[in-house]
């Protein structure tokens, strides 16, 4: 359910918000220029709105000892509600997998897939992609250098 932000203040609240979500409410207030149970009301209604969808602690993955980020480009052998079911689950239960994308083109999906490395990355392939009966190719490219990231 997509809600639209009521106006400009909704805006600044999820501008500050967005640089660092753990400004205390009476910070944000001043910041945006309300007071803090007015500003308090404005992101509790944000949040029930599904505005806002949650909170996060950005984690360097390389304390995981992940420090190879590969983009993985999965075709399925047919797109039947089956083997997208099967795909789409499995996965949802791959910790390797950071996100995976429904695309167009000539492949089906795209994940951003964390490893240690190209062993690492070589056994993920091996004993979870390629076990699927419904994958028909996987193409990979590995990220040398990320110029620009923005979380959303």
């Amino acid at each position: 359910m997509t809600q639209k932000i009521a106006d400009e203040m909704d805006r600044k609240i999820l501008k500050e918000l967005m640089n660092d979500a753990r400004l205390p409410n009476n910070e944000l207030a001043e910041r945006v220029g309300l007071s803090a149970s007015a500003c308090l009301r404005r992101l509790r209604r944000l949040e029930d709105a599904e505005i806002i969808q949650g909170y996060t602690t950005l984690v360097d993955p390389a304390v995981d000892g992940w420090t190879m980020t590969a983009l993985a480009s999965v075709r399925l052998s047919r797109q039947h509600e089956d083997e997208i079911q099967m795909f789409e689950s499995a996965v949802r239960g791959w910790d390797e997998v950071l996100e995976c994308h429904l695309v167009t083109g000539s492949r089906d999906y795209v994940l951003k897939v964390m490893s240690s490395g190209l062993d690492d990355y070589e056994r993920f392939i091996k004993e979870k992609i390629a076990r699927l009966k419904c994958v028909d190719t996987i193409e990979t490219s590995f990220v040398m250098n990320t110029i620009k990231a923005r979380r959303v």
